[in-house]
């Protein structure tokens, strides 16, 4: 059974568990609550993580912050693991996604999305004496994925005789590759930026790219109040620089014109 239909299965058992749910946490009832709670992966980098004084930092910390502070609410993060992102949200956990999840179709059959606010790149890493240009270098080899991730997807599915290992949220990914459990990692390159970082011996760079994606806050089906907001607030932001500004400060590079654009 493919990584596709396992995930397409568990997306669709789960929306169907959803259904049979009553509608909560609609723009009201949160405003009612006087707190957003939003779901976040803190083993992301440069995402979501946890800085050395033990605080939830990154550009989604930051844009979740911005969000609750302009709808003028108290902000609550609960720390998700990757996995767990779209679960957590169906299951009432959290009002929101904001960590780092691409926009799919597969995704889409269980979540509502708002309109881009980012994009993220699935691409290869692994130590600069390794030669790898293209997918087709991966064959015989061990790549790690975070699991479920859009990483795992297409490595399993472009790469087959390659031999895939799990990881179930994306620090294990990294100490993986840090340690020299695994030499090629499939992962976003500001996380294999990281990896080099943490691990200078390792020698770690950016291969290729696999695929671009872009990123959207992920919420519960039926629920236009919110996504306007959500919506209203995005196109605010990209507008006025601030979005960006939290982009440029982490990853180092600007939001992509087309994500800004597509925006107005």
């Amino acid at each position: 059974m493919t990584v596709s239909l396992i995930l397409r299965r568990t997306l669709l058992a789960i929306s169907a568990a959803a259904l049979c749910m009553p509608a909560m946490a609609e723009l009201a009832d949160i405003k009612t609550a006087g707190k957003l709670r939003v779901g976040i992966d803190f083993g992301a980098p440069f995402y979501g993580y946890v800085d050395d004084k033990m605080k939830p930092v990154g550009s989604d910390v930051e844009a979740a912050e911005l969000l609750a502070k302009d709808l003028g609410l108290t902000l609550e993060i609960v720390n998700t693991t990757n996995s767990a992102r779209i679960p957590n949200l169906l299951s009432n956990k959290v009002d929101l996604i904001i960590s780092s999840l691409s926009i799919t179709p597969e995704r889409q059959k269980a979540v509502d999305f708002s309109i881009p606010y980012g994009a993220i790149q699935a691409a290869v890493g692994a130590p600069k004496s390794l030669k790898l240009t293209s997918i087709e270098d991966l064959a015989g080899k061990t790549v790690a994925v975070t699991r479920g991730g859009p990483q795992d997807k297409i490595v399993t599915e472009r790469a087959p005789q390659a031999k895939v290992v799990r990881f179930d949220d994306e620090s294990a990914s990294i100490t993986a590759a840090a340690t020299g459990q695994a030499d090629i990692v499939a992962i976003t390159p500001p996380i294999i930026a990281a990896i080099a970082k943490k691990s200078p011996a390792r020698d770690f760079e950016t291969k290729f790219i696999l695929q671009s994606y872009q990123l959207g806050v992920a919420m519960r089906k039926g629920q236009p109040e919110l996504m306007a907001a959500v919506n209203g607030w995005i196109k605010t932001n990209l507008a006025n620089g601030k979005l960006n500004d939290i982009h440029v400060k982490y990853a180092g590079v600007p939001i992509p014109k087309e994500i800004i654009d597509g925006a107005k």
